[in-house]
């Protein structure tokens, strides 16, 4: 029996291994009134003043637009949602701080600016800074009259963010760090007054072996840029690289303590990551809106393209892997909102408690990154098929949808790099005693040497059976990244390629169990025939994620076992992905047809 937890005591990670109950997770039909408003706000802005000037802001010679558009934002509080309000900001819990990333997300160049300077920008002072530095700094950056940006990766190190070289050394008067380096990528460079500088300080010849963090103001002498990037997509976004020549930075602005850099860039990037999955999710709906709008439009064979059934599989895919990536995002936001409050309660101070709870599900912050930056590029995709040939024009809005999507799946960490986290991250804790994934993978083993249970007594509820599913899914990841371990003990960093499978089996199955319990929630509050199309897209996106989990485990057994292990591994892969077949194709209509009456994504 899979133990059931109530919500603050929940881990990150525990979801492969605990039973979660409908009523524990949070889904986006219970946002509130005010933050329903909050999220029209952010729309608002987008509709007056973003989506009119697209093309202007991506032809812009200079970063003055973009500055002057995050001015606007800044006077409608739109930057200072996740700062503390004794500094200026609202002081929003982590959740509406997602809301606002998934509808700005929407917002191409300018999402890519404004989650810069709120998230990575901003975000280390709220939770790193000493309260000289907060008071000093961030009321400026809530109002915006402060731009931020995050100065982390250099030409020699972008995955492997420690190997930076920037250096810092302490001058003999001790009032000051003298940083030479280079930096690249950085987004809001052009016009950012405030940066967060990573560092390693160089002492008597001896340089620290973890970065530090200091923050870093423009008018320092010594700062030089080249001109902007020339980009693939986010033309609009301002990316350059960064000089400091012999910068001379106050101590005071050291930020946290030496040789904590690596660490802040790490927890700062958990937030990234999540944060970008659903602001792709944002992104993702308008596109889908596009798309909808143009099918109903166009007429091939004097019929509106939207009446073929080879599109609405397009529309109904589409909406069915968005709808999963929402649900399961603000699943593992509320999960972060939860347990600051229960830190809180126990007496634990509010930065502290925002950087345990983000540290606690920075597996489910890696899975969201993935799954919401390939879910984009997947809808991208498709928009520019529905398009047909005006996909491929650039007057046409899926030019700039399919190129800015791209960059996505390289954000914040590579999705390979993420991929690999996902399962580091559980093994770590596996062999820490933090999470117990050993003790079920060997009952695992052991089922699969045992008869099949064929007991078929009916249980009363709803989703009884798909949970069974879901139940064997995860068995079947623990039966793969158990032997994986044992085969490869210390070696299994190495094998890459199985990492990744097993990342693929981690992520399918939250999704899907994400999607199951928001249905199985929205049942319970209106009731089964108020939500046929949800419960339709939850078992559709259960029979897809069931085959993926397959398709990803079997290329991993394959990869290192062999003979009679191999054998009872592809048996026991085969027992573990069961579902009962239904009518697929309906089912995406049925979803289709909903979205093309109402001529946009309407979930």
């Amino acid at each position: 029996m899979i133990a059931t937890e109530p919500k603050a005591s929940i881990k990150g990670g525990e979801f492969l291994i605990k039973e979660t109950e409908a009523a524990q997770v949070f889904i986006p039909e219970e946002f509130t009134e005010e933050q329903q408003m909050i999220a029209a706000t952010c729309r608002e802005f987008l509709e007056r003043e973003i989506w009119p000037r697209l093309n202007e802001i991506d032809n812009a010679k200079s970063p003055e637009l973009i500055s002057s558009l995050m001015d606007k934002a800044g006077e409608l509080g739109i930057l200072g949602t996740s700062v503390p309000e004794q500094y200026g900001g609202f002081g929003t819990n982590f959740n509406t701080s997602m809301l606002v990333a998934e509808v700005t997300g929407a917002g191409h160049s300018f999402s890519v600016a404004l989650s810069a300077h709120t998230g990575i920008g901003t975000l280390p002072i709220v939770y790193y800074g000493n309260e000289e530095q907060k008071a000093k700094y961030l009321p400026n950056l809530a109002s915006g009259e402060w731009k931020a940006a995050y100065c982390l990766t250099e030409p020699d190190s972008g995955s492997d963010a420690n190997s930076g070289k920037t250096k810092a050394v302490l001058t003999e008067d001790g009032k000051h760090y003298v940083l030479n380096g280079q930096k690249m990528w950085i987004t809001n460079g052009g016009f950012a007054d405030v940066y967060i500088v990573f560092a390693k300080i160089d002492e008597d010849g001896k340089t620290d072996k973890n970065l530090s963090a200091f923050i870093v103001e423009k008018g320092y002498e010594g700062i030089t840029m080249n001109e902007p990037e020339h980009k693939m997509g986010i033309k609009g976004s301002d990316t350059r690289q960064i000089f400091f020549n012999d910068v001379h930075v106050p101590v005071e602005n050291l930020l946290s303590e030496r040789g904590n850099g690596f660490k802040i860039a790490v927890n700062i990037l958990n937030i990234g990551r999540i944060k970008l999955g659903i602001a792709a999710v944002g992104g993702s709906k308008e596109v889908i809106n596009n798309a909808v709008r143009y099918a109903n439009e166009r007429k091939q064979f004097k019929t509106p393209i939207s009446q073929f059934g080879a599109i609405k599989h397009k529309l109904a895919e589409m909406a069915l892997k968005v709808y999963a990536s929402e649900t399961a995002s603000y699943r593992a936001g509320q999960n972060i909102d939860d347990l600051i409050e229960d830190l809180k309660a126990n007496g634990t101070e509010d930065s502290a408690a925002k950087l345990k709870a983000l540290e606690q599900f920075a597996i489910e912050c890696a899975i969201m990154k993935v799954h919401g930056s390939e879910v984009l590029d997947y809808v991208v995709d498709e928009g520019v098929q529905v398009y047909g040939g005006m996909g491929y024009s650039a007057d046409a809005p899926m030019d700039r949808a399919y190129r800015d999507a791209r960059i996505n799946r390289i954000f914040e960490g590579t999705n390979e790099i993420n991929r690999m986290l996902i399962v580091d991250m559980m093994l770590k804790r596996a062999m820490k005693g933090e999470l117990d994934l050993m003790t079920p993978a060997m009952a695992v083993a052991k089922e699969i040497m045992s008869i099949p249970d064929f007991n078929t007594d009916e249980e009363e509820g709803i989703f009884i059976a798909e949970k069974k599913v879901l139940k064997n899914l995860k068995k079947a990841a623990l039966m793969v990244s158990g032997a994986a371990v044992q085969k490869f003990m210390m070696t299994l960093s190495n094998e890459q390629e199985i990492l990744m499978n097993v990342a693929d089996m981690a992520i399918e199955i939250y999704a899907a169990e994400s999607v199951l319990l928001r249905v199985e929630k929205l049942i319970g509050l209106k009731g089964e025939d108020a939500v046929t199309l949800q419960k339709q897209m939850a078992l559709v996106y259960l029979h897809e994620a069931v085959e993926k989990v397959n398709n990803a485990g079997r290329a991993a057994v394959t990869s290192f076992a062999e003979g009679d292990e191999l054998r009872g591994m592809l048996m026991g892969m085969k027992r573990f992905t069961k579902i009962e077949p239904m009518n697929l194709k309906d089912a995406r209509r049925q979803i289709a047809d909903a979205m093309i009456a109402e001529n946009k994504y309407i979930f």
